[in-house]
């Protein structure tokens, strides 16, 4: 029996190497510089041959490096203490932000009570407030009434607040799909309501909640105007920081590229292990046959 290949469009192969470049390009460009001395990047005879050093990465990393970099006269810690800083509130309010998330989640589609359904819509709609709508009053609370300007506290907060109604948008979905027999047969053997809530529902929405950490997570990492506004010098993150070393006079575009490289790291770390949780859930009840 012979096979008829329909032959399929150049243009078409065209289109996905013209996306494969756009998306790959400016991950390449950064890489580059990034392992370029600023003689090297400011040199045109160098734009495709250069000699790769690390010096970037070690003038970043210098404060948490186990040796002291020869060529660094001075250690700025601003960038390594950057990066924690980013750690902290990302991992912080992504850990707040599900644990409050899925609990209210659970009670909107458990529980009945009065208004469920506008208090489900209210939540989502929160969500399509613009950022930037919100910077002006939270600033002047946080700052003149709470005093939480410049502390991880107040930050955490704020991306909490963010990000929770998506949060419990999502895990509703997921929710709604657990078998409320499952449920009442933990009741049965004598589980508590925590018990059956944390030993019977959590580990079915795994997934859900995998896809939740996924965005909490980035948004929190990657933020940049409210924190520009909030974190003060010592607990500004990495996206405040790089924007402030822009300056009229003094650019080091190597350093700063290698800041961004070291900033794509962690999210996706964090991507590929919560998308093993998703491809685990999805692939649970699959029947070998």
């Amino acid at each position: 029996m012979s096979q008829t290949h329909e032959r399929q469009n150049p243009a078409f192969y065209a289109l996905v190497f013209a996306l494969v470049m756009m998306a790959i390009g400016p991950i390449y460009l950064m890489l580059t510089t990034s392992l370029r001395l600023n003689v090297d990047i400011m040199s045109d005879a160098s734009a495709l041959f250069f000699m790769p050093t690390l010096r970037n990465y070690e003038t970043v990393l210098c404060d948490v490096l186990w040796y002291t970099p020869e060529h660094v006269g001075y250690c700025d810690p601003t960038f390594g203490r950057a990066l924690g800083n980013s750690l902290i509130v990302a991992l912080i309010s992504t850990g707040i932000t599900l644990i409050v998330g899925c609990m209210a989640a659970y009670a909107l589609v458990r529980f009945r009570f009065m208004g469920r359904g506008t208090l489900s819509m209210t939540t989502l709609m929160m969500r399509m407030v613009p950022p930037a709508v919100l910077l002006v009053p939270v600033f002047g609370i946080w700052t003149f009434q709470y005093h939480m300007d410049g502390t991880y506290a107040g930050i955490i907060l704020v991306y909490v607040a963010m990000n929770l109604p998506f949060v419990i948008w999502i895990l509703q979905s997921f929710i709604v799909q657990v078998p409320i027999q499952l449920e009442e047969a933990a009741r049965i053997d004598g589980a508590n309501a925590f018990q059956v809530f944390f030993l019977v529902v959590l580990p079915i929405i795994k997934p859900g909640l995998a896809a939740a950490s996924i965005f909490t997570f980035r948004i929190a990492w990657n933020e940049f105007l409210i924190a520009n506004a909030l974190l003060d010098r010592s607990t500004r993150t990495v996206p405040v920081t790089i924007v402030n070393s822009l300056t009229e006079y003094d650019i080091d575009w190597g350093v700063i590229m290698a800041t961004g490289m070291l900033l794509a790291i962690p999210p996706i770390i964090f991507t590929f292990v919560a998308s093993k949780q998703i491809i685990t859930g999805m692939t649970a009840g699959a029947v070998k046959g």
